[in-house]
């Protein structure tokens, strides 16, 4: 499941740049199945950081991923795809990193995805229980002062 669309992707871009991303057979068109791909492995990427904290998969289709999650995979993948077409810019490469930063914050539970957290469990809790105790020094010393018949 991906956390965003190739549309959403050419929205925040624009059809030009996707297409000079995608379009490894240099055929001058935005190739669809490069850019699916691209964004299934920022689905990926994303999701290893995310399954420290949060159960996966955060949403089910028709509802929509968190609006922050949509733009770190478009950036991961507009990155990952600029490497691949040599067409990689210091604000692709900064933009990613921030994403991984972002996503790092979220694993350690320093940033929120404004999801709802799972209620606590009303099971699980620690109990320490032991059985009385047989001997202790006191026993002891009492036992030793009894004459030995």
């Amino acid at each position: 499941m991906t956390y965003a669309t190739a549309e959403q992707v050419i929205e925040r871009y624009g059809a030009g740049t996707v297409q000079l991303l995608t379009d490894r057979a240099g055929a001058g068109v935005l190739d669809q199945d490069v850019l699916e791909r691209a964004l299934a492995d920022a689905a990926a990427e994303i999701d290893t950081w995310l399954a420290v904290k949060y159960d996966l998969p955060l949403f089910s289709p028709p509802a929509s991923p968190p609006e922050v999650l949509t733009r770190l995979a478009v950036d991961i993948a507009v990155y990952r795809l600029a490497a691949g077409a040599d067409l990689a810019t210091d604000e692709r490469r900064r933009r990613y990193e921030d994403a991984v930063k972002l996503l790092e914050r979220l694993a350690r539970g320093e940033a929120s995805l404004g999801l709802a957290d799972p209620p606590a469990s009303a099971v699980g809790g620690v109990k320490i229980s032991r059985r009385p105790r047989r001997f202790s020094r006191e026993m002891f010393l009492s036992a030793a002062e009894e004459p030995i018949p």
